[in-house]
């Protein structure tokens, strides 16, 4: 006897290789991205408890204005990634069994996303802010424009030639 099918019971896109229906892609898909959340929040969080260490530090007094300017700018940027990465995690929870799998999937990877340049914004202010403390404020620019440029490069330059290579080149399979 044949067993009742669900409405989005068809493969969803029959040439990637893979055999799932729509409601099994989002699954995948919302697996997929929290994963990577949890990799992202990870670094961050560590990032961000670095940051509310130093008021605590003998020589965090010792510090100029802009400095401690830029302390502060670094502590609010952590916290709002910190609450970003987290917001999937509470939409999920509002939108639970409301079949709106899809659209969590595409909310939470613009998050992502706005996470991520935050994050370079971050690192790469968190690179300015300690060398500028070391040495000096000209080797902190430096050292954050030479941060930023990687950055760049790992995060955006090379998966944009990935894909770009990807789009030009038969494949079999899914990925």
């Amino acid at each position: 006897m044949d067993e009742p099918r669900a409405a989005d019971d068809r493969d969803v896109d029959p040439d990637d290789g893979r055999l799932e229906t729509a409601s099994q892609r989002a699954d995948r898909n919302w697996n997929e991205l929290l994963q990577e959340f949890r990799v992202f929040q990870t670094g961050t969080q560590i990032v961000a408890a670095f940051l509310l260490t130093l008021p605590f530090q003998q020589r965090f007094r010792e510090l100029p204005p802009f400095d401690v300017g830029v302390y502060l700018v670094l502590v609010l940027l952590a916290v709002a990634i910190t609450l970003l990465a987290l917001a999937p995690v509470a939409l999920h929870r509002l939108l639970f069994h409301h079949r709106l799998k899809e659209e969590l999937v595409a909310y939470g990877s613009r998050l992502l996303i706005v996470c991520l340049a935050a994050a370079s914004l971050l690192f790469t202010g968190i690179v300015m802010f300690i060398v500028d403390f070391l040495l000096t404020p000209g080797a902190g620019i430096v050292a954050a424009v030479a941060v930023f440029a990687v950055v760049v490069v790992l995060w955006i330059a090379v998966p944009l030639v990935i894909r770009r290579r990807a789009l030009h080149t038969p494949r079999s399979g899914a990925a």
